[in-house]
């Protein structure tokens, strides 16, 4: 009997084992399948997305390829939705993770069985209706001619402006025209956006009659975009020496077919002795000037000169020529002239019927372009003045739909038609923001990157492609500069109120973004990947959030957010930006974002009342940004260790407590059952504040912090690019010395505020194995509160070698290793207590010093003394709260360079001397509670100079920063601050 059931039970599990072996094989067999299918749908995509390339012309003028484009378009969006979740779920997975997720690849080969199907009926339909036909590219060039028609149309149309706002730059061009007419040719290039006028500058240029005594040998060439180099250099001997020369050049070569090297051999031989003047009109791509420049074919000594313009600012600078202008928009007066002008109104009939404002907003939308100014001027002509409030209102609307405005739309568009199909969806994306936004570059790059937009090159990392798109597109003038640093890369951007109208209407078109700005509620039909909040107010939104990418807030926190951020339904999301939004992120909210495992950027700094990231954070593989500055979290999780992808990591924490003083505890409980307190916090969000700082102060056991305590493993995140800030007496030794094998980080803060010696000589040792590292903060203060020694940073005995940002914020009296960091650009000292002698010494012997801060006592000696040959790159010097300083001095052949000197909370008796000897000084701010010795004698030094710069002075009255002839005083009784007053103004200072 025993022998019997011995026997079944083999049999049983033999028959089992053979049954799972099957199971396996057909799971894997699947898996085969399922990967196999991938590659056919990956294969369609690119077809697909060659095809919309082809499209983008065509589908301007047929109806039927505009249709079928945007069905193409749709489906590829839905396979890279597939792609991306197959990635997720399956492709990074090891094999036997991947037979465990069953359920994730029986639907993703039901999604992928689905989108063939959809492949095929959209082929099928293109057969049916025949939408792809013969021969497009005519249809190509009749467009760019049709374009080019419409851009001399309104060139045209701005002539006018010549009378305000042109007379200044013409002046310009023709200075730089003049000069020796035994010289080579020179260049003069005009740079700058679509609708600025400078065809129309060009042409005054052209027409005037100094260059029509100077030059015997003119011509004016369109160059384009869809130029024929053949074409242009026959139009050139045409106007240059004659249609008989052409005509005789052409019968040399009747038997033959004549190229492009007879015709620059031609120009080279009769421009020998002749002085010429060339203008090249609307020069695009680098192909043109390669082939038109004047070294290939009329490279005299004449004196001749040839303007070029451009949109392109890097034609501009890669053609080495010195002589670049870069075309501004109109001053607000030049504006209101023009606008004034074209409607046939005055300033009294403005004022006279109260629209001030409304003509305010109107300038403010035409941004200083000409092109806008004159076409909606001659919209509001036909108004009355009155209606100019609604009409401004519709606007965008008109701008999409009025014909009147076709032309302007269509000059202002082209720069977005020509678009290398890379930039065009890094393009549109800037419609998210609202109008007048200041849109930080790091903040922009990253969300490029997280969208898939920026692919990476061999050798170059993905964030340094994701800068060059942003940089070509403030060289194409579809962006402008906003903020620029001290040793010139572009920060910030903005984009023109016009311009994003257009890209507004683009991407409404496109079903790119959709922006949330009714109060009433809408219904969004198709399928949209991004969407930004612009108004706390807007509800019952009805849409498919299922394929969003991109959730945006700007402003108050929308009212329907709550349950979209605890619901399924973002499950493709991959940027969420709730930056600055009142009333931010809960922690309800945040307990689910281990759901949203496409993330990949994710940013919610300020505001947000979260205390704990989850750690379902672990989950979230992708994931490059997370920005949780001033949030209540005082610890990350291990699971944080996991996000092998993560390029930055914020987290500081928020400071100053505002309901509970964490000094005293017991005080801070007790208060919560408070009458006025309990009344205070009826309110839902001071309830979450509150219940936010009460976790912040017993996780991090009521010790005031900014920085957070960061896990054992952080070792592991070996793309990290930027940390901030780590609270080294929370964090523990092997952490810290984890922090040393971030080999890639190049931003690291750092608090170390209560740290064992040991702890920071651990710490020590980890920043000098950071071999990246270009950014170095090291905070040992807190205000209120006494300054902390950092002395201890004075056995470094090999800082990181490229550092070129530096903030010190604590005693360190002398820094010797200072004289190693031969590429700082920038130090930022606080509370140094620096003494006159050595280390001021070794800072002016920087090579590349550019900002100098000394904040606090930084510097604790009575005269700041630049001695010659000292900072030679030194432009920007700031000093605030030096209380024992009495006198500035600058020897002759000192800081060359410097342009702004501001100075706040100084007591200078014996004044500021030598002022004479800073070339190109630009600005003294005289700040809050400065006060300088003879203020009338350094108003005169600065009259004196060649270009006096700006005295800039915080009160209207000059008497209050005037010390008269007080010299060498002793400082008056009470005049020292308290570190509270000094905590107080720091939360004010900027940087």
């Amino acid at each position: 009997m025993a022998e019997t059931v011995v026997s079944m039970a083999r049999s049983l599990l033999s028959s089992a084992i053979g049954a799972a072996s099957s199971a396996a094989r057909q799971e894997m067999s699947m898996l085969i399948g399922v990967q196999n299918e991938i590659w056919y749908i990956k294969d369609e995509l690119k077809t697909m997305h060659a095809f919309l390339r082809a499209a983008e012309v065509r589908k301007e003028k047929d109806e039927l390829v505009k249709v079928w484009a945007e069905q193409v378009r749709d489906l590829s969006y839905d396979i890279e939705d597939c792609l991306e979740d197959f990635a997720v779920h399956v492709k990074h997975q090891s094999l036997s993770r991947q037979l465990m997720k069953l359920r994730h690849r029986h639907r993703i080969a039901a999604q992928i069985r689905s989108l063939k199907l959809r492949v095929q009926e959209v082929s099928n339909r293109n057969m049916r209706y025949n939408f792809i036909k013969s021969a497009p590219s005519r249809d190509v060039d009749d467009f760019s001619s049709n374009m080019e028609m419409t851009r001399y149309q309104a060139a045209h149309y701005v002539d006018e402006a010549e009378l305000v706002g042109f007379d200044g730059p013409k002046k310009e061009i023709l200075k730089m025209i003049s000069g020796s007419e035994n010289a080579e040719v020179q260049t003069i290039w005009i740079v700058g956006a679509g609708g600025l006028g400078k065809t129309t500058l060009a042409k005054k240029v052209y027409e005037s009659s100094d260059i029509t005594s100077m030059f015997p040998c003119r011509a004016w060439v369109t160059v384009s975009q869809s130029f024929n180099v053949m074409d242009l250099l026959k139009d050139m001997i045409r106007q240059l020496l004659g249609k008989e020369s052409l005509d005789n050049l052409l019968q040399k070569y009747k038997e033959v077919k004549v190229k492009e090297n007879n015709l620059m051999d031609h120009l080279k031989e009769c421009l020998q002795n002749k002085r010429y003047f060339l203008v090249l009109d609307d020069l695009w791509r680098t192909q043109a000037w390669d082939c038109l420049k004047p070294t290939l074919w009329g490279n005299n000594r004449e004196g001749s000169r040839l303007v070029v313009t451009t949109r392109n600012r890097d034609l501009a600078e890669g053609s080495s020529s010195p002589l670049v202008y870069p075309l501004q928009t109109l001053h607000r007066e030049d504006a209101s002239k023009l606008l004034l002008a074209k409607t046939n109104k005055s300033l009294c009939d403005i004022k006279k019927d109260g629209m001030n404002e409304t003509l305010e907003k109107i300038l403010k939308k035409c941004g200083g372009l000409p092109l806008a100014i004159v076409t909606i001027g001659g919209l509001l002509a036909a108004k009355d003045v009155k209606e100019w409030d609604e009409l401004y209102a519709q606007l965008p609307s008109e701008l999409e739909n009025n014909p009147s405005l076709e032309a302007m739309r269509q000059v202002l568009a082209l720069s977005y038609k020509y678009l290398p199909s890379h930039l065009k969806p890094c393009f549109l994306y800037l419609s998210i923001f609202p109008e007048d936004f200041e849109i930080q570059r790091k903040r922009l790059v990253y969300r490029w990157i997280a969208e898939g937009f920026i692919r990476a090159r061999e050798g170059v990392s993905i964030v340094d492609v994701a800068i060059k798109y942003f940089n070509e597109l403030i060289n194409r003038s579809l962006i402008q500069p906003s903020r620029v640093n001290v040793y010139g890369t572009i920060k910030s951007c903005r984009v023109h109120d016009i311009t994003r109208d257009i890209m507004i209407s683009i991407s409404r078109k496109e079903n790119f973004v959709c922006q949330i700005c009714d109060k009433e509620a809408c219904a969004v039909e198709e399928n949209i990947r991004h969407v930004a909040y612009y108004s706390n107010n807007s509800s019952g939104i009805a849409m498919d959030w299922n394929h969003v990418r991109s959730l945006t807030v700007f402003g108050e926190r929308p009212k329907d957010l709550a349950p979209l951020l605890c619901s399924s339904q973002l499950k493709m999301l991959r940027v969420m930006d709730l930056q600055g939004i009142r009333f931010g992120m809960t922690q309800k909210e945040m307990d689910h974002i281990g759901s949203l495992l496409h993330l990949k950027y994710m940013n919610i700094r300020e505001y947000s009342t979260i205390y704990r990231i989850p750690r379902s954070i672990g989950k979230l593989q992708g994931l490059r940004v997370l920005d949780i500055s001033n949030s209540y979290i005082t610890s990350l999780p291990t699971e944080i260790c996991e996000l092998r992808s993560l390029n930055i990591l914020r987290c500081t924490i928020k400071q100053p407590y505002d309901i509970f003083d964490p000094s005293e505890p017991i005080q801070c409980l007790f208060a919560l059952s408070c009458t006025p307190v309990a009344m205070c916090l009826a309110d839902s969000y001071k309830r979450r504040e509150a219940g936010a700082e009460i976790h912040m102060a017993c996780s991090s056991r009521w010790f005031s912090t900014d920085g957070v305590r960061v896990p054992k493993g952080i070792g592991n995140l070996k793309q990290l690019q930027e940390l901030g800030d780590v609270d080294i007496k929370l964090t523990s030794s092997k952490a810290v010395k984890e922090l040393g094998e971030l080999s890639r980080l190049k931003k690291l803060r750092l608090r170390t505020r209560g740290a064992t010696q040991r702890k920071c000589k651990v710490l020590l040792a980890a920043i000098e194995k950071l071999s990246s590292l270009e950014s170095l903060s090291v905070n040992a203060s807190i205000f209120p509160g006494p300054m902390i020694s950092l002395e201890w940073l004075h056995s470094i005995s090999s800082p990181p070698r490229f550092l070129k940002d530096l903030t010190l914020n604590g005693r360190i009296k002398e820094i010797d290793w200072l004289r190693e960091l031969t590429h700082l650009v920038k130090i930022h000292l606080f509370g140094s207590g620096l003494k006159e002698g050595k280390t001021i010494e070794i800072l002016g012997e920087l090579p590349n010093l550019m900002v100098l801060r000394l904040w606090g006592n930084a510097y604790v000696g009575v005269q700041l003394l630049f001695r010659a040959e000292a900072f030679p790159k030194l432009r920007k010097l700031e000093i605030w709260s030096l209380e024992d300083l009495r006198e500035m001095r600058f020897e002759e052949r000192t800081s060359p360079q410097m342009e702004t000197i501001e100075i706040s909370h100084c007591r200078l008796e014996s004044g500021i001397i030598g002022i004479k000897h800073l070339p190109k000084l630009k600005e003294i701010s005289l700040g809050l509670g400065s006060k300088v010795a003879r203020l009338g004698q350094l108003q005169k030094e600065v009259e004196a100079k060649p270009n006096p710069p700006v005295l800039r002075l915080y009160y209207n009255d000059p008497s209050k920063h005037d010390l008269g002839d007080t010299q060498g005083s002793a400082t008056p009784s009470g005049s020292k601050r308290t570190p509270e007053e000094c905590g107080r103004e720091l939360a004010v200072q900027p940087g």
